[in-house]
């Protein structure tokens, strides 16, 4: 870990200045899906049809943030902190482009389902911060199987959705397979340091495979495999906060 002139950790102080970074774009996209669902879902028919209009010029202004911030990224580029600023642009600009199209297409569900979403990117932020590697990968992987599982469990009887997301299912727990693969065999570099202890990544692949896979059977059994996820999640929290302090 590389150390200031005083010998203090610089890696956290960076890490926490990303996540307060990201902190505060996932507060401002969360304050658009509250704004959306007040006056686009819930609102007037005036107001529909107006936010309606608004969301293509959204949807521009958010792809024109997203190039600024990979232009700025790769000016700074050698300037850690302001490097995350152009991360966090880039990430509200892709956020605000390609969601506000995805709420003109899809409405209700898109609008519930990027409830979901930014929360939980929100949180991971900050465990990236705090939490050593191994956790922080176990705690992602087992984040983006919740929303999976949810999605299962809300769309596979959808007419338009429903293959879909079976389909990426199947992709997905090949993909969870693979991230063990590499685990093993210390092919994450930075991602995962080589001396990392890979036992709590191949929990959190194996449950969320085999969780994943139960519920392309069944919406019940997507349901159940969520609230087993939930536990692992909680569990795992809590011990490596128990053991940082």
């Amino acid at each position: 870990m590389a150390k200031n002139p005083n010998g203090k950790p610089m890696k956290r102080e960076d890490s926490l200045y990303g996540a307060f970074v990201f902190f505060f774009v996932a507060c401002a996209a969360e304050l658009y899906l509250l704004l959306i669902r007040k006056y686009y879902i819930y609102g007037t028919l005036n107001q529909t049809l107006a936010w309606y209009d608004y969301l293509p010029v959204i949807s521009g202004i958010g792809a024109a943030v997203a190039v600024l911030g990979v232009v700025l990224s790769v000016l700074w580029k050698t300037d850690k902190k302001k490097r995350m600023i152009g991360w966090g642009l880039t990430g509200a600009g892709v956020f605000f482009a390609a969601g506000s199209i995805m709420i003109r297409l899809y409405s209700v569900t898109a609008v519930t389902f990027l409830s979901v979403v930014v929360p939980a990117v929100m949180v991971l932020s900050i465990l990236w911060a705090f939490y050593e590697r191994e956790c922080s990968v176990a705690l992602t992987v087992l984040g983006s199987s919740l929303v999976l599982l949810w999605m299962c469990r809300r769309l596979f009887d959808h007419l338009v959705f429903g293959m879909p997301v079976k389909v990426f299912s199947v992709v997905y727990i090949l993909l969870l397979g693979g991230l063990a693969w590499l685990a093993k065999n210390h092919k994450l570099g930075k991602l995962l340091p080589a001396n990392a202890d890979v036992m709590p990544i191949y929990v959190a692949c194996g449950l969320s495979a085999a969780g994943v896979a139960v519920a392309l059977f069944s919406a019940a059994a997507a349901y159940y495999a969520m609230w087993c996820l939930c536990i692992l999640v909680f569990a795992l929290a809590v011990y490596y906060t128990v053991r940082q302090l």
